[in-house]
């Protein structure tokens, strides 16, 4: 069935070809593909500007929002049509958000990266974290399609992101260019992730010394007791954000794991299991995660890597009724997911990436 979406995505025919070719994929009692039909069309439908090639933050501008969405949202787009990929080999939905994303490339000093908000809408500051999850994004599209466009894209987010490395507080990479106030979690973490990919991808030693260098420090300086972590380390004070989220865990556990397959030392696959067990406990209250959809959509990445080793598959039965929940309690008219009156479009993507995540499983 030919379904050509970044072409032109026709809001009905988008989610009339995506419903059916999901649909194809396993015939079952009970599956995700309507609700994955849903999500994909509502994205086009309440966030999407055609005339553009550009997304909004939110189905009904909020008040402070600007024309056009920031990077972040983005991040979480990329990573859900991979996945949407992954569930339809030869499908092509990457191509027209890698197109929507390259309006954010910025050449300027001291690398090549992606700004916040789009160039030629005037720009933004540059997260390290926002470069990484693409960069993470299409390390995943290479390992699954051989394109080396989508290698040498990561490979140059790669170099932006160690710009933000020196050696204040032991080491570490800041989490914003040019702001030298913070080290996080979330800028060093899916850092730990991409260079680990890289690795794999190029057995390039490098990658390993860079992933090893961010994994050590992110556990000497955030690492809780508990095996979860804590957001940020404050500079030059050294203060530590106590704060703890689902992404952050799933970054670190997911890059323990890939340390594990590299390295086969079970040091790191117990760390994982540690962290996984004590994330349940903390975050887990009520068939409920937290209430942020896309921290928990990369929280599961780490409990998907993880079961690939031990073939514990508790988290997953967990996300899915977190996930089925979430549909039966927090789902509007139109179908769209959020708490608030304006739906915002990273929770759109972020639950459909759940769901495709969680599809294989069913």
């Amino acid at each position: 069935m030919k379904c050509i979406f970044w072409k032109k995505p026709l809001v009905i025919l988008t989610g009339l070809c995506i419903l059916l070719s999901i649909k194809a994929i396993a015939q079952k009692q009970e599956d995700y593909s309507e609700r994955m039909a849903i999500m994909y069309k509502n994205i086009y439908q309440y966030f999407y500007k055609e005339g553009k090639g550009l997304f909004t933050e939110h189905n009904t501008p909020k008040k402070d929002d600007k024309e056009f969405s920031y990077l972040w949202p983005l991040c979480a787009l990329i990573q859900t049509v991979n996945e949407l990929e992954l569930l339809e080999p030869g499908k092509q939905y990457m191509k027209q958000v890698v197109r929507t994303i390259d309006k954010y490339y910025d050449k300027k000093p001291p690398h090549p990266g992606y700004d916040s908000y789009p160039v030629e809408a005037g720009g933004g500051d540059r997260f390290y974290d926002d470069n990484q999850w693409i960069g993470i994004a299409y390390m995943d599209a290479y390992n699954r399609t051989k394109d080396i466009a989508y290698l040498n894209l990561s490979k140059e987010i790669y170099g932006f992101m160690m710009t933000g490395y020196d050696t204040v507080a032991g080491g570490g990479l800041y989490w914003k260019e040019f702001d030298n106030t913070t080290k996080n979690t979330c800028s060093n973490g899916p850092g730990v992730l991409l260079a680990l990919q890289l690795y794999k991808a190029t057995a390039e030693k490098k990658y390993l010394d860079t992933a090893l260098l961010l994994y050590n420090w992110v556990n000497k300086n955030l690492l809780a007791p508990d095996g979860l972590y804590y957001d940020n380390i404050k500079l030059p004070s050294l203060d530590i954000d106590k704060r703890k989220y689902t992404y952050n865990t799933g970054t670190m556990l997911q890059s323990a794991v890939l340390l594990y397959d590299i390295t086969k030392n079970k040091s790191y696959l117990e760390a994982a299991q540690k962290t996984a067990s004590s994330s349940l406990a903390f975050f887990y209250k009520n068939g409920m995660f937290p209430n942020h959809y896309w921290f928990n959509a990369v929280l599961l990445r780490g409990y998907i890597e993880l079961a690939k080793f031990d073939n514990n598959k508790e988290y997953i039965a967990v996300f899915k009724t977190y996930a089925d929940k979430v549909w039966e309690t927090q789902k509007d008219e139109n179908g769209l997911i959020g708490t608030q009156k304006e739906k915002a479009l990273i929770d759109q993507t972020a639950y459909l990436e759940i769901l495709a995540r969680l599809q294989p499983f069913l």
